[in-house]
Protein backbone atom coordinates (compact mmCIF):
# COMPACT_ATOMS: atom_id res chain seq x y z
CA UNK A 1 0.00 0.00 0.00
CA UNK A 2 1.05 3.72 -0.89
CA UNK A 3 1.04 6.33 2.06
CA UNK A 4 0.02 9.56 0.01
CA UNK A 5 0.67 11.47 3.59
CA UNK A 6 4.37 11.17 4.08
CA UNK A 7 4.67 12.36 -0.03
CA UNK A 8 2.32 15.41 0.32
CA UNK A 9 4.16 16.08 3.74
CA UNK A 10 8.07 16.09 2.26
CA UNK A 11 6.69 18.01 -0.72
CA UNK A 12 5.31 20.71 1.99
CA UNK A 13 8.70 20.63 3.58
CA UNK A 14 10.75 20.95 0.73
CA UNK A 15 8.03 24.45 -0.68
CA UNK A 16 8.17 26.02 2.78
CA UNK A 17 12.32 25.41 2.91
CA UNK A 18 12.59 26.56 -1.25
CA UNK A 19 10.30 29.81 0.68
CA UNK A 20 12.39 30.26 3.49
CA UNK A 21 15.47 30.41 1.54
CA UNK A 22 14.71 33.08 -1.15
CA UNK A 23 13.09 35.15 1.99
CA UNK A 24 16.54 34.81 3.61
CA UNK A 25 18.11 35.62 0.60
CA UNK A 26 16.13 38.86 -0.33
CA UNK A 27 16.15 39.39 3.58
CA UNK A 28 20.30 39.86 2.80
CA UNK A 29 20.27 41.53 0.09
CA UNK A 30 18.21 44.23 1.95
CA UNK A 31 19.91 44.42 5.30
CA UNK A 32 23.25 44.32 3.12
CA UNK A 33 21.55 47.63 0.93
CA UNK A 34 20.93 49.31 4.56
CA UNK A 35 24.26 48.09 5.80
CA UNK A 36 26.38 49.64 2.60
CA UNK A 37 24.39 52.90 2.78
CA UNK A 38 27.29 54.55 5.45
CA UNK A 39 30.23 52.86 3.26
CA UNK A 40 28.29 54.73 -0.10
CA UNK A 41 28.69 57.71 1.99
CA UNK A 42 31.96 57.53 3.37
CA UNK A 43 33.41 56.82 -0.40
CA UNK A 44 31.37 59.73 -1.54
CA UNK A 45 29.41 57.39 -3.90
CA UNK A 46 26.38 58.84 -3.36
CA UNK A 47 24.59 57.78 -6.81
CA UNK A 48 25.02 54.38 -5.00
CA UNK A 49 23.47 55.60 -1.99
CA UNK A 50 20.66 56.64 -4.16
CA UNK A 51 20.10 53.28 -5.70
CA UNK A 52 20.47 51.49 -2.37
CA UNK A 53 17.82 54.17 -0.73
CA UNK A 54 15.51 53.10 -3.89
CA UNK A 55 15.71 49.41 -3.52
CA UNK A 56 14.89 49.85 0.31
CA UNK A 57 12.15 52.32 -0.32
CA UNK A 58 10.74 49.81 -2.90
CA UNK A 59 10.80 46.95 0.31
CA UNK A 60 8.96 49.42 2.18
CA UNK A 61 6.07 50.13 -0.44
CA UNK A 62 6.06 46.37 -0.57
CA UNK A 63 5.69 45.98 2.95
CA UNK A 64 3.11 48.58 3.11
CA UNK A 65 0.80 47.48 0.40
CA UNK A 66 1.16 44.00 1.99
CA UNK A 67 0.16 45.51 6.11
CA UNK A 68 3.91 45.38 7.20
CA UNK A 69 4.26 41.64 6.35
CA UNK A 70 6.67 40.42 3.24
CA UNK A 71 4.16 38.57 0.72
CA UNK A 72 6.61 35.47 1.39
CA UNK A 73 5.54 35.28 4.77
CA UNK A 74 1.53 34.54 4.01
CA UNK A 75 3.24 32.13 1.49
CA UNK A 76 5.14 29.78 3.92
CA UNK A 77 2.06 30.04 5.80
CA UNK A 78 0.21 27.76 3.59
CA UNK A 79 3.15 25.16 4.53
CA UNK A 80 2.68 25.00 7.85
CA UNK A 81 1.22 25.59 10.93
CA UNK A 82 4.25 27.25 13.04
CA UNK A 83 3.87 30.46 13.38
CA UNK A 84 7.13 31.42 15.75
CA UNK A 85 8.33 34.63 14.54
CA UNK A 86 11.48 32.96 12.20
CA UNK A 87 8.87 30.41 10.77
CA UNK A 88 9.55 31.57 7.81
CA UNK A 89 13.05 32.71 6.90
CA UNK A 90 16.57 31.24 8.20
CA UNK A 91 16.92 33.74 11.17
CA UNK A 92 17.39 33.21 14.68
CA UNK A 93 14.06 34.28 16.87
CA UNK A 94 15.09 37.53 18.71
CA UNK A 95 16.32 38.83 15.01
CA UNK A 96 13.26 37.42 13.25
CA UNK A 97 10.58 39.08 15.93
CA UNK A 98 12.72 42.61 16.39
CA UNK A 99 14.06 42.81 12.34
CA UNK A 100 11.58 46.05 11.78
CA UNK A 101 12.41 47.84 14.33
CA UNK A 102 16.18 47.14 14.16
CA UNK A 103 16.59 47.48 10.65
CA UNK A 104 14.23 50.77 10.17
CA UNK A 105 16.44 52.22 12.67
CA UNK A 106 19.64 51.11 10.98
CA UNK A 107 18.13 52.64 7.68
CA UNK A 108 17.53 56.09 9.52
CA UNK A 109 20.53 56.32 11.17
CA UNK A 110 22.26 55.27 7.97
CA UNK A 111 20.40 57.95 5.89
CA UNK A 112 21.72 60.77 8.18
CA UNK A 113 24.78 59.45 8.20
CA UNK A 114 24.84 59.67 4.41
CA UNK A 115 23.61 63.13 4.56
CA UNK A 116 26.16 63.94 6.97
CA UNK A 117 28.95 62.63 4.80
CA UNK A 118 26.74 64.80 1.43
CA UNK A 119 27.00 68.58 3.42
CA UNK A 120 30.69 67.79 4.12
Amino acid sequence: MIEVAPKRETRRNRVLTAVKVAHTAIWAFFAGCILALPIAGWLRRFDWALILTGFILFECGVLAVNRARCPLTALAARYTTDRSSAFDIYLPEWLAAHNKMIFGTLFLVNEVIVLWFWKN
